[in-house]
């Protein structure tokens, strides 16, 4: 063969070449199903949505025309068996999937593949090696799963959104009404945890909402489902809001106050505990335990010293329990001079609250008092006239050494109150017949005309007595006995004619 006629072969043929390679790899070529149904396989292929094949056993079951039926004319046909059926055809990407039937009449499984628009839709039906329980069980999974409260999803690994049951398309519909459900996921599909909480916008209401969303990856899709917690969310914010207010209040008292919660740490204190037991801030924040609390209590001798430790540990473990009860209450004196009044006190939720008071003053005040009162009645024991103080309810508060000594009584070993009718029956057993004991009595717990009268007394003995009554502050009546020597006789005794006369 000529060179010529050899050139022009090969320019033919490689011009050929490329024209076939380029239809070949045109986009109309590459969009071409990648697979053939046999006669008997039940397959559709939809190209963005338009039905562009069905096999002869897919036109049996159910006849469309291809080019001129859609995607949403065999879901209208299908959708009471398989409810779970996307309302679009997935148009970008690759996936897979597969649905059950809510019954077995029919094919059982619809198995929906597409590749960038090409979107494959076959029918199958159960095979004798199948077990019937189990494909039951599946289509009883799916009917419960569609019939739930919660919204509940499944995503593939690329993102794109593969199922969802009724109440996630509700919740779709609130957050974001004007976009597809398809396109816009509610919640991001990739989350730090398997569990997290996320809050939406109620776009009719203005209202955030809170739920919890959690997923767990089976055979490559994700499967996701969403709690909602606002009412947990808005009860624990009521709960924080309420410890911050009670917080500020607590930071106004004056009592030191700690509260340990059930596991034994502190879990909240006030500036006043500060204050009283010198512990500094830093280290009650750190929520040291209850026994560390007490450590530290001891060390800076803001507690009694124990005179052994092992006894004092037992102690403090016996306080939590009694502070646990709620029958905890001990006045510590320091070391300083400052006397604390600790109480414990069972707190909410198994927690223990411990009260701390300054009760110093209040100590010092009552220990003068009481130091007052018995330079008082030692005072008052020098005298030799008998003397007896009866409140105005007729009880005695007072009686100095005379008075015991002469009517042969001791107030202070009665078990009960001694009243001025058990005193009277005390005079009556040691004096002659009076008959103005019962005026006595009339005038202790009068509170109206009171003014000093006495009256004559004599003894069974024959001591000669003068009986003093005198009205005194708060409503009180001082009874004095005076014995009268013959020699100061006078013939000066007096009696009210009506129940009161100067003396």
């Amino acid at each position: 063969m000529p060179p010529v006629d050899i050139f022009l072969t090969f320019c033919v043929a490689t011009v050929c070449g490329a024209i076939a390679f380029a239809w070949l790899n045109s986009p109309n070529q590459r969009r071409a199903p990648s697979r053939t149904a046999t006669t008997t396989e039940q397959v559709y292929l939809f190209d963005q949505g338009i039905l562009q094949h069905a096999s002869e056993a897919a036109q049996s079951l159910i006849p469309l025309e291809a080019g001129f039926h859609e995607w949403d004319d065999l879901r209208e046909k299908i959708v009471d068996r398989f409810t779970l059926f996307p309302k679009q055809p997935k148009l970008y990407g690759t996936g897979s999937m597969t649905l059950d039937a809510i019954d077995m009449n029919g094919p059982t499984q619809i198995n929906i593949s597409w590749n960038n628009g090409l979107s494959w839709v076959q029918f199958l039906s159960l095979k004798d090696d199948q077990q019937p329980e189990a494909l039951e069980s599946r289509i009883v999974s799916h009917g419960l799963t569609s019939s739930l409260t919660i919204p509940v999803w499944q995503v593939c690994t690329d993102g794109a959104l593969l199922w969802w049951n009724p109440a996630y398309e509700a919740l779709h519909a609130r957050v974001f009404p004007d976009l597809p459900i398809e396109e816009t996921l509610i919640f991001p599909p990739e989350f730090e945890a398997t569990c997290q909480r996320v809050s939406l916008r109620d776009v009719s209401t203005g209202k955030k909402e809170w739920f919890n969303v959690s997923y767990r990856e089976v055979d490559g899709v994700l499967n996701y489902q969403a709690i909602c917690i606002s009412n947990l969310v808005h009860a624990e914010e009521a709960q924080r809001n309420f410890v911050q207010t009670m917080t500020k209040t607590f930071a106004q008292l004056s009592i030191g106050l700690a509260i340990f919660n059930r596991d034994g740490q502190l879990a909240l204190f006030n500036p006043a505990l500060v204050d009283l037991t010198g512990l500094p801030a830093q280290f009650l924040s750190t929520r040291p335990a209850l026994q560390t609390f007490f450590d530290r209590l001891r060390e800076t001798r803001k507690m009694p010293e124990p005179k052994n430790y092992a006894d004092w540990r037992t102690a403090i473990s016996e306080l939590v329990n009694s502070a646990k009860d709620g029958r905890y209450d001990d006045t510590w004196s320091l070391d300083s001079g400052q006397t604390f009044r600790v109480k414990g006190r069972p707190h909410p939720d198994g927690a223990t609250a411990l009260l701390i008071e300054d009760i110093t003053a209040e100590v010092s005040l009552t220990r003068h008092f009481r130091a007052e009162l018995e330079l008082g009645q030692s005072i008052f024991d020098t005298l030799d006239d008998g003397i007896a103080v009866f409140s105005g309810t007729g009880v005695l508060t007072f009686s100095n050494k005379a008075y015991q000594s002469l009517w042969k009584v001791d107030p202070d070993t009665s078990f009960a109150d001694v009243t001025i009718h058990d005193a009277i029956q005390d005079w009556k057993r040691k004096a002659t017949d009076n008959p103005m004991w019962p005026e006595i009595e009339a005038f202790v717990r009068s509170f109206v005309d009171r003014k000093t009268w006495s009256i004559p007394v004599y003894l069974t003995d024959g001591t000669h007595m003068t009986c003093l009554i005198s009205p005194i502050v708060a409503g009180a009546t001082l009874i004095r006995f005076r014995i009268i020597k013959r020699s100061d006789i006078r013939g000066r005794l007096t009696s009210p004619p009506d129940m009161s006369r100067d003396v």
